[in-house]
Order: structure tokens, then sequence, then C-alpha cells
């Protein structure tokens, strides 16, 4: 449409009448005389507008979709932190069982020794001591520990203390070369010296060349004068190999350690030796041999053929 006088005129009068139409809506609420109108023009454009309420709400829908989405993100982050964190509680939970079921071990041994026991844990291993096989326990001089104290833990020998500081102190392992340890066989009184041979076996040189020992026996320390470095009775190891003794004065035994030298964590030192040797007590029971199960065949004659039935006659 041009713009002309009488167009604007036009514009001028439709607004004036809208604006009458809608101030006679309003004054007549629900008896409005346009309501029917209102129904008409509803009738006719209703359709319409379904068809674009269905073209737009996809649309709409996606945008909120997206901004739930969000949400979700927000809820699903926040679920992935909790599980995370329940999973290191059961975590947690599962090593200070762990822990509990170590420490209950040292301290049956303790019982089984009479030893006086300091419980500690494991807090660093390594060489910054300058020794190949070492580690580090979180108790020291404020704890009454003292420099060539045994360490043991529930398995056996662990080590003997080397270095103490305030709050730390450093072990030196049983299966390190420096490490010498007098040894007495199980159920006797065969002595030798175990020396450590880092992951190799520990090696055992009995005092006595001809001595008979098998494969399976098992060793405890000896103990040492006034109990240091080593108290009495704590097992050592089982024999695993013997080497002929070819008429030499001693006789060198290799011996597979109780005690997991790669997975420590829970240790106890000697803080208190027993007042009597406790020999063979504090060694695991023995197990028991599975006994190999036996099967008996009987065999049953078969009956002769016909034929050699009646070749017999």
């Amino acid at each position: 449409m041009r713009d002309t006088r009488e167009s604007r005129l036009l514009l001028v009068l439709l607004i004036t009448t809208a604006f009458a139409l809608i101030t006679v809506d309003i004054r007549g609420g629900e008896d409005s005389p346009v309501d029917g109108a209102r129904q008409a023009a509803a009738t006719v454009f209703g359709p319409i507008e379904n068809g674009v309420s269905g073209a737009v709400d996809p649309i709409g829908n996606a945008v909120a979709a997206v901004r739930d989405s969000g949400d979700r993100h927000d809820r699903l982050a926040a679920l992935e932190r909790e599980n995370a964190a329940l999973k290191a509680e059961l975590g947690s939970d599962d090593r200070n069982r762990s822990r509990t079921k170590q420490l209950d071990k040292v301290l049956k041994v303790a019982g089984q020794g009479q030893y006086g026991i300091k419980g500690a844990q494991v807090i660093a291993i390594g060489a910054a001591q300058g020794f190949s096989w070492t580690i580090t326990i979180d108790v020291g001089a404020n704890d009454g520990i003292e420099r060539d104290m045994t360490v043991l833990n529930g398995d056996g020998l662990v080590g003997r203390i080397t270095t103490v500081g305030p709050h730390t102190a450093t072990v030196l392992l049983a299966n390190d070369p420096d490490f010498t340890v007098g040894t007495r066989m199980e159920a006797g009184d065969e002595l030798g010296f175990a020396s450590g041979q880092g992951d190799r076996l520990l090696r055992v040189e009995l005092l006595n060349g001809k001595a008979e020992i098998k494969k399976g026996d098992r060793l405890v320390t000896f103990g040492s004068q006034a109990d240091k470095p080593f108290v009495p009775g704590v097992p050592v190891g089982t024999v695993s190999r013997v080497d002929p003794s070819g008429g030499d004065l001693t006789r060198t035994l290799y011996v597979t350690p109780f005690v997991s030298f790669s997975k420590l964590d829970i240790v106890g030192v000697v803080v208190q030796a027993p007042k009597k040797d406790p020999r063979d007590t504090v060694l695991p029971e023995k197990p028991k041999p599975t006994p190999t199960p036996t099967v008996t065949v009987t065999v049953t004659p078969s009956a002769p053929a016909d034929g050699q039935r009646q070749q017999e006659q």
C-alpha cells in the first residue's frame, strides 16, 4: 500500500476501531458481544496455530533438552564424584581390614614368642639410606626404638633396626646382602648363619657339614647375646635346596623366607625380649599333606564266545 493521505486515514480508523472493540470486550467480560467472533476465529485459525505449534515445538523441545542436558550433566558429574568417593571409602575399608588382619598376625606371633613389641607401619622402601634393601617405619627414638632391635611381622623375621630418628627408623631387611643372622634348625640343634641375597633365596651355612637336612625343614633365629640384634625363636624360612656336603666343614642350604619383603606394611619392633627361648613355638603349623586317592580296579573275566566253547568241547 502506498503512503497516501487516504491510507493514513484508513490506518487511523482501523486502530480506533481496534481500541473500541478491545474496550467493549473488556467491559463485557464473559458476556462480551465479540465473544462469538472470538470463537469463530479460534475455529478458523486453531488448526493453523496447531500446525505452527507443531513446527515450533520440536525446536523449543530441543532447546529445553539442551538446557536440561546441562542439568543432567551436572547431576551425572555429581553422581560420578559420589561414586568415586564411595569407591575410595570402600578401598580404604579394604585396606583397613587388611591392616587389621596383619596386626592380628603380628600380635599372635608376639603372644606365642612372649615378645614385647611396638607396632609400626612401613612408610618408605628403597635405598634412600644407602642400603640395597631397607624400609622406613613410622616409629623412632620417641617411641622407645633403639638401634639393633629385631623387626618381625605376622610371618616371621623382617630385619633389624640400623638407624633411629626421633619419629622414624630404618630397617635393614633380612634379604639384604649385608644381613646375617644366626639360625637353628627346627626340632634340633643344628646351627648356622643365614645371609641375604637380594631377590634370591637366603643362603644358610650350617656349622655341621654332615648334618642331615632335607627339603621342607624350617629354621628360626638362634638369638644374640643380650638379645641384640636378634631375639630367639623368630621364624626365618623353609629349606628349598640342600647342596651336597662333599666333605666340607660346613653345609650350604637355600631357604625360602617366610616373609614377603616386597609386601611389607604392618610390622612389630621387639622392644622387650622373651624371658626364655620360645624354641619352635612361634613356627606356624605345618600344612597337612593331602591324601592321594587310590583307585581299585576289579577285573571280571568275560564269558567265552560260543565258537570258543565248542572248540574247547
